[in-house]
């Protein structure tokens, strides 16, 4: 367990939306992720070793949306559910409704978002998308059944989450991006036909250079696929065209094909790190604030909640906490430390 800061009994007090939320470095926090649990009915090899002996932490909805209301009045913008995997939590779609009725600070809607692996997504996509969801994101690390197979390591798994990126569109839960963690020796001979993938199931696929937020401690430097070598794989099947980012903060390096059929991202925190933009903080599960993947330290949001917090005290932590956000990540340098807390716990 990562150390935690402890909540001041001397917190600041003062009206949360009087200035935008930035940190040291003058980067703008508009966007928060929320896990709303640490459960997952996947085992992925690049994640988790198993779910035995797990301690789960989900926090009731009511203080989920408390939370995030404090964070949406001090300037964030967007929020993304994620887990574990947020379908298996119950009273997601209140959460869900709950967030679509919050403005920002310029009286707009929240761009709402949830991160799936899909599994259960072919039932829940219309209610997901009729509770106000914007948009879905589903991971998704094979086209060929067996592989994904092995992957997820449950059997027959490929189908359902199929199903379930089809079911997303037929909603509405438009653009439906599909994401791919390519880890050395399992799939990255899965490029071409992702490329493929995308340009036939009209979805925007993105691949993710592998990290080192996995349970069982098996990244290496050898093991990342990099964004060159994506880069190359995709140019061998079609000639690519770069596009323009969606906003300077964007995570990924988006390209097209010669003939505009098919979008591609590629997030590459590993080869080329996107710190210098990070709009990001995320809350864990159990209500703690982390302000990078690869923090050292969790800052208990939750905390100050549960022992009579005021709104306005709960806004003083998170901008005294913002403003502790690193500079960047150190992955691959001498003395890197990995996170104590894996990503299904962190929250993706």
């Amino acid at each position: 367990m990562a150390p935690v800061a402890a909540p001041s009994p001397n917190v600041l007090t003062g009206k949360s939306a009087s200035r935008p939320l930035t940190d040291r470095y003058g980067r703008a926090i508009t966007d928060l992720r929320i896990s709303v649990t640490d459960r997952c009915n996947y085992k992925c090899v690049y994640c988790r070793t198993g779910n035995e002996g797990a301690v789960y932490a989900d926090l009731p909805i009511d203080d989920y949306v408390r939370m995030a209301r404090v964070f949406v009045e001090l300037g964030i913008e967007k929020i993304r559910l994620t887990g574990g995997e947020p379908l298996l939590r119950r009273g997601l779609l209140e959460l869900v409704r709950e967030l679509s009725r919050m403005r920002t600070l310029a009286g707009e809607p929240l761009d709402l978002a949830l991160t799936t692996n899909g599994h259960l997504l072919e039932e829940m996509a219309e209610p997901l998308r009729a509770a106000g969801l914007s948009r879905i994101t589903v991971s998704m690390d094979a086209v060929d059944a067996e592989k994904f197979a092995r992957i997820t390591r449950v059997p027959g798994s490929y189908g359902r989450v199929l199903a379930g990126v089809r079911a997303a569109k037929r909603a509405g839960l438009a653009p439906v991006k599909v994401n791919c963690v390519l880890l050395r020796g399992f799939n990255e001979d899965q490029i071409v036909p992702f490329a493929q993938f995308s340009r036939e199931e009209g979805v925007i696929v993105r691949f993710i250079e592998f990290m080192p937020l996995e349970e069982d401690r098996r990244w290496t430097p050898e093991s990342v696929v990099g964004l060159k070598e994506i880069v190359a794989a995709l140019s061998g099947f079609r000639p690519l065209r770069t596009m323009a980012p969606n906003a300077a903060s964007e995570t990924a390096v988006r390209y097209t094909f010669d003939d505009g059929v098919g979008e591609i991202g590629i997030i590459a925190p590993v080869t080329q790190a996107f710190c210098g933009a990070c709009s990001r903080v995320r809350l864990t599960s159990d209500g703690k604030i982390r302000t990078c993947l690869f923090s050292q330290m969790e800052h208990d949001l939750y905390g100050v909640m549960r022992h009579g917090g005021s709104d306005e005290e709960m806004a003083a932590f998170i901008r005294r906490t913002v403003d502790q956000k690193e500079a960047r990540h150190h992955i691959g340098e001498p003395g890197f430390l990995k996170p104590s807390r894996s990503m299904v716990h962190i929250g993706g």
